[in-house]
């Protein structure tokens, strides 16, 4: 890495990010209060000015909803790329660019950045991701993370929580939703000992484009992974995408931190949690566990947040 992302001057305050060109335009078909054109923005905000962006994006949601033949949102250069295969196309793109800059063919700097679904990165692209990763690419892929697989009718994914109704994870009689915990992927990413690695949300816009800035900042592979609602799937009202997004966080569901050069830091702190009960009961998709029956499931899943989130707090330093 260049230099310590953490003593650069970056800016976050409104009146700088709003002067800067939009890269994602309006006038695409994702759903209204979806939350993953809010993370791409509030990503793209921490791109540089001086620079030139290639963006890669697997099939999902956003792909499919963005470049509808013959148009396209995208103010940039932009690839699709097959479910399995972000991380290593715009591996290859990278690459290539390195090469011809080499050569002299080109003068301009580039970044490359991949968006995907948690179903096209916990589980189809994980593969095409560690591998990027483990080679040092020069590249940021950001998940933007749902929870299930979305665009394809609502199939529960590695990342999707425990007791959550999918279409291939129903709750009845016998089932009380999803049974396995979601995989921490996050975790995972740091595990590759690359240059920087984070957890955010769209609820804290803020810390996200800080998080952008360094991930663009850094000289190797970069992964985030955002939380990104999805009121379809979640089964809430449209106009509550953010306000579930920061309950997330303030259950410490969703802990927001960073992984910088391997040093592990907690980048929002919850003075006040909430319970995970309530950030539970506003989504449909769980309300099946509000029933006497499965009041056990909503027992273990307060047990397993408070486990992750005392780990954590340790992995930052913040217990003694």
């Amino acid at each position: 890495m260049s230099a310590n992302l953490t003593e650069q001057k970056m800016s976050t305050k409104l009146k700088d990010l709003v002067k800067k060109p939009q890269i994602l335009m309006g006038g695409h078909r994702m759903c209204a209060g979806c939350g993953a054109p809010i993370a791409v923005r509030q990503i793209l905000l921490g791109a540089p000015e001086n620079v030139k962006l290639v963006v890669a994006n697997p099939t999902g949601c956003l792909e499919v909803s963005t470049t509808i033949y013959p148009y396209t949102s995208w103010n940039t250069s932009f690839v699709h790329c097959a479910f399995e295969n972000a991380a290593a196309t715009l591996s290859g793109v990278e690459t290539a660019y390195n090469s011809l800059k080499e050569q002299g063919k080109i003068k301009e700097d580039y970044r490359f950045i991949a968006f995907g679904g948690d179903g096209g990165t916990y589980d189809i692209g994980l593969q095409s991701l560690s591998g990027a990763l483990e080679r040092g690419h020069r590249l940021i892929y950001v998940c933007y993370n749902n929870e299930a697989y979305m665009n394809t009718g609502i199939q529960r994914s590695g990342a999707t929580p425990m007791g959550s109704w999918t279409t291939t994870s129903p709750h009845g009689s016998n089932s009380t939703g999803k049974k396995e915990n979601r995989k921490d992927l996050t975790a995972i990413a740091a595990a590759h000992n690359i240059p920087y690695v984070a957890q955010a949300s769209i609820s804290h816009w803020k810390d996200l484009v800080r998080k952008a800035q360094k991930a663009f900042a850094a000289d190797g592979p970069v992964f985030i992974n955002v939380l990104s609602p999805c009121h379809r799937g979640w089964r809430f009202p449209m106009e509550n995408t953010v306000e579930i997004a920061r309950m997330a966080v303030q259950s410490c569901v969703w802990p927001l931190f960073e992984v910088e050069n391997g040093k592990w830091k907690l980048t929002t702190k919850v003075p006040k949690r909430i319970s995970v009960e309530e950030y539970l009961k506003p989504q449909g998709r769980f309300a099946h566990l509000f029933k006497e029956k499965n009041k056990e499931t909503l027992a273990l899943l307060q047990e397993n947040v408070d486990a992750e989130w005392e780990k954590l707090l340790q992995l930052c330093g913040e217990k003694e």
